[in-house]
């Protein structure tokens, strides 16, 4: 609970202590020997300390054109009690109102707390080099657009840029959910809120931290509830007529009655004071937006960020969904599941000599890579490489690699890069990634890389269905 919330349920205790100690010694008839303007002032006093601030907030928003809300409905229909005479339902609906400001408060707070835990995706400086090669550590919003930046392994990118020097893997799955780590080398884009691999790069920024990814992440996120249901949107215009035709209501109920019937005025006020009590769209009006916050703050603790209320009434309505497996149904761990050389492929055996040769030339074509898939494949082969037997290397952008072993041409990669070369594959049946394998323009065979699925994978999936 915030100072601000502290301090109005502050005020609510001591408005509730001074308003039920006048209501018993009303019930108990003490307060009758009290003249009227007498008891007016008493009840003032917590009716002005539990309501000064909706009062305040009335005028004010009469004076710039915002009338009908529900602090001008709260203040008429007070105004209206006391002047009839009924001092301890003025008090009364001022103190329930402000009870109900209050669990409102706390939890847009909460809400609020949550969106803004989410947000540890924002970088808390930037290392720029300056030009006599030290190293400034500054704010991110401080880093000019053109500056190179130091980002050393597992900081987290504060700007987006250009790679001009260094290698590494560049986790992106706090923005992406992409559990697989990308490369970054020179000439590589790189976007702010990813973390850093293993490897110190230097990145030559190109945007200035306003205009950032993680900014504008950011931005979407803060302002989620700008971006309105078509709910929120009726809501909102059915609102603009009904107060302003409630209230007029009301003042018609109060006055015409009386003038034709010949009756008191007091009780034609007291039935127009109900009328509009009954009648505010506060509770319809506030509670759609709060419901939708409420929801964008709840989906903030699990991990889930959502852009507007629109896009949570888009899910709510939605009989599809459709997954991204590696990170989201499977651990994102790779694990060699199959090795299939190409001259057993076809007749579906498996022969160790074959498998061991094949995962001997594919261990030494990734030797010298960091990427999980050669990883998963240097620990299916469990020993070092003979690294004297691996000549240069040439990575194929998004395909694959390029290698010597022994001075033979090896490609290691996807069925892009073997297509690339004019190499025909042979595809196996079933899942998983395919790293295909060529020496010397032949097809060598298929290592086969799989994911673990996640413990509760399936339960989820299940309840989804139903």
């Amino acid at each position: 609970m915030s100072k601000k919330h502290q301090k109005m349920l502050y005020r609510i205790l001591v408005t509730a202590v001074l308003f039920f100690t006048l209501f018993i010694l009303e019930k108990l008839g003490k307060l009758e020997p009290v003249p009227i303007w007498g008891q007016a002032l008493l009840y003032a006093v917590p009716y002005l300390i539990i309501g000064y601030d909706v009062l305040y907030r009335a005028a004010r928003n009469i004076r710039n054109g915002h009338v009908f809300d529900e602090h001008f409905l709260m203040m008429i229909a007070t105004f209206a009690a006391y002047g009839t005479g009924e001092f301890t339902e003025a008090c009364a609906v001022m103190l329930f109102y402000q009870v109900g400001e209050l669990f409102q408060g706390v939890a847009v707070g909460k809400s609020r707390a949550s969106i803004a835990e989410m947000m540890s995706i924002a970088p808390e400086f930037a290392n720029v080099e300056q030009e006599d090669g030290s190293i400034e550590e500054v704010d991110p919003d401080e880093v000019a657009v053109g500056s190179i930046i130091v980002i050393r392994p597992g900081e987290k990118i504060p700007l987006d840029g250009v790679v001009t020097e260094g290698e590494s893997f560049v986790d992106t799955a706090a923005l992406t959910g992409e559990s697989v780590p990308r490369k970054a080398s020179v000439g590589s884009e790189v976007i702010s809120g990813c973390v850093n691999g293993e490897s110190t790069l230097k990145v030559r920024t190109t945007k200035c931290y306003e205009d950032s990814t993680v900014a504008k992440i950011l931005e979407l996120v803060e302002n989620a509830s700008s971006k309105k249901s078509r709910m929120e949107n009726f809501i909102t215009r059915f609102a603009r007529y009904y107060t302003p035709t409630v209230t007029i209501g009301a003042a018609v109920l109060a006055v015409l009655p009386p003038l034709i019937l010949q009756e008191s005025f007091v009780g034609w006020i007291q039935r127009a004071c109900i009328f509009l009590i009954v009648s505010c769209p506060c509770a319809l009006v506030i509670s759609v937006p709060l419901g939708f916050f409420g929801g964008i703050g709840a989906a903030s603790r699990i991990g889930v960020l959502v852009k507007g209320s629109n896009y949570l009434e888009a899910v709510a309505q939605m009989d599809t969904l459709v997954f991204d497996k590696t990170g989201t149904l499977t651990k994102g761990e790779f694990k060699v599941t199959r090795i299939l050389p190409a001259d057993v492929q076809d007749a579906g055996v498996q022969g160790d000599a074959a498998q061991t040769a094949l995962l001997e030339i594919a261990a030494l074509g990734e030797a010298y890579s960091t990427h999980p898939i050669a990883l998963s494949i240097l620990e299916a082969y469990g020993k070092q490489p003979d690294l004297s037997r691996v000549g240069k290397e040439t990575e194929v952008a998004g395909h694959g690699l390029k290698t010597t072993i022994d001075g033979k041409e090896v490609l290691i990669g996807n069925a892009k890069l073997m297509e690339y070369a004019g190499i025909a594959v042979n595809v196996p049946q079933g899942g998983g990634t395919m790293v295909y394998l060529a020496q010397e323009g032949r097809f060598l065979g298929t290592i086969v890389i799989d994911d673990e699925i996640k413990e509760g994978a399936a339960e989820a999936i299940r309840r989804m269905k139903q």
